[in-house]
């Protein structure tokens, strides 16, 4: 009888250990799955404002004269080459037409 005990209350663990298991799971795939729609979320308003930006920097690039895209063309290459001048805060010149804040 002893031994039947101990079997039921291994059996008993077990299936409470499955349970506990099967909970953690559950929350998990919950948690990821509301993770992914906030993901997805984040990109379709990135990929509107990077079409927006795009369009902003082709009208731009209509309306500048060649002088103005030669200079500034001529700056570009610095400023890819040394971020750290500029601070953080500081949009390039293109977007601030926009008003937005990026």
């Amino acid at each position: 009888l002893s031994s039947s005990a101990s079997g039921a209350s291994v059996v008993a663990i077990d299936n409470k250990i499955e349970q506990a298991m099967d909970l953690v799971k559950n929350h998990l795939m919950y948690a990821v799955r509301e993770e992914v729609e906030v993901l997805k979320e984040q990109i379709k308003e990135l990929l509107e404002k990077n079409s927006q930006l795009e369009r902003e920097n082709s009208l731009l690039k209509t309306l500048a004269s060649p002088e103005q895209l030669e200079k500034f063309q001529s700056r570009l290459p610095a400023e890819v080459l040394c971020p750290e001048d500029q601070s953080p805060g500081v949009a390039a010149p293109a977007q601030h037409s926009g008003g937005s804040a990026v």
